[in-house]
């Protein structure tokens, strides 16, 4: 169902691609959008399991994307390193595959949020922190249930062994 990765020697473990994504900062969600076109968003999130979780308006191009299509991806890149002198970089990163949804129970709504609130704003008053989640109502929470994740990483990062 999903393609094999062609370049062999650039794989990285399944478990270095979970760490990838766990403690990546900000990914990219991509999406079928209109027309045809795929639309990427840059977008922050949070991980629990196999489970990512976002924050979107309730209405706009992400929801339309998600309404049209529910099969998307979502990439982290972990390091980025320009060797100019090989004409090259040296990265890492990770690609999740699966279905997305707008979630509707309110439950799993508040604990999307609580994760998001952990990751971003974990320094935040407990009065704001408070005051930011009681807008549950207000905003979607979007789920991406895993179905494959891969890894990829500079061959010469993978053959030094500085990542597995």
């Amino acid at each position: 169902m999903f393609r094999e990765m062609r370049r062999k020697n650039c794989v990285i473990s399944t478990e270095t691609a979970e760490k990838i994504l766990r403690e990546g900062i900000f990914g990219v969600l991509a999406l079928s959008g209109d027309d045809g076109y795929g639309y990427a968003v840059p977008i922050s999130y949070a991980v629990d399991g196999n489970k990512i979780y976002f924050h979107s308006a309730k209405v706009g191009h992400k929801i339309d994307s998600i309404a049209r299509n529910e099969k998307v991806s979502f990439c982290v890149v972990d390091k980025h390193e320009t060797v100019a002198e090989e004409f090259t970089s040296y990265f890492s990163s990770a690609i999740a595959f699966g279905r997305i949804k707008v979630v509707e129970d309110r439950a799993e709504k508040l604990h999307g949020l609580e994760l998001l609130a952990d990751k971003y704003s974990s320094t935040a008053s407990v009065e704001r922190r408070e005051r930011e989640i009681s807008r549950v109502d207000a905003l979607a929470v979007l789920v991406l249930e895993i179905e494959h994740l891969t890894g990829k990483a500079a061959r010469e990062l993978v053959k030094s062994g500085k990542i597995s």
